[in-house]
């Protein structure tokens, strides 16, 4: 089964436009944090306080093989680090990959409305949001060039220009 999964930063817009983009082609969305939060019963804040970053990557490694193995097409929004597990990267070789790239001076301003909305499980930019954000689109962005067979750049659109963007590519790589 051939899946669409979205990539990218924290605050990139993988959720919003994946529930969005599985509604345009008719198909289930997953989301492998709310995953993660629903089979552990925690936040990712508090998965990452208790377990440490590495219990929250294992949990995160099983719910995008978990999410990979469903027999219906589905969209899948990823967390922003599933690309630092080789094992993950190597997951999403058989399916339709897009990265959703963002400035972080953008990512910054977006997480930080997240935040305030009450959807603050973001650990990893405890102290300097920008700093943390810029290190992170450094150390990833190899990665994630790697598994994407798109990159859409999405500073400057709008959420329904995003999504158009991605039914336009999916049925581009589905021909």
């Amino acid at each position: 089964m051939r899946h669409v999964v979205l990539v990218g930063l924290m605050g990139s817009g993988k959720s919003t436009v994946g529930r969005r983009l599985a509604r345009a082609l008719g198909r289930d969305f997953i989301d492998t944090d709310a995953r993660v939060e629903a089979s552990t019963g925690r936040s990712i804040r508090d998965i990452f306080a208790e377990d440490g970053e590495n219990g929250f990557r294992d949990r995160e490694s099983e719910a995008l093989e978990s999410a990979l193995h469903t027999k219906v097409s589905s969209v899948i929004a990823t967390g922003g680090g599933v690309v630092l597990r080789d094992t993950n990267r190597r997951l999403l070789d058989d399916h339709s990959v897009i990265w959703l790239r963002a400035r972080p001076e953008l990512l910054v301003d977006r997480v930080a409305g997240a935040t305030r909305r009450g959807a603050g499980h973001r650990p990893l930019l405890d102290g300097d949001p920008l700093a943390k954000l810029t290190l992170m689109a450094t150390e990833r962005r190899a990665m994630y060039a790697e598994i994407s067979d798109v990159i859409i750049d999405v500073d400057a659109l709008a959420i329904e220009q995003i999504v158009r963007t991605c039914v336009d590519a999916v049925k581009e790589l589905e021909r």
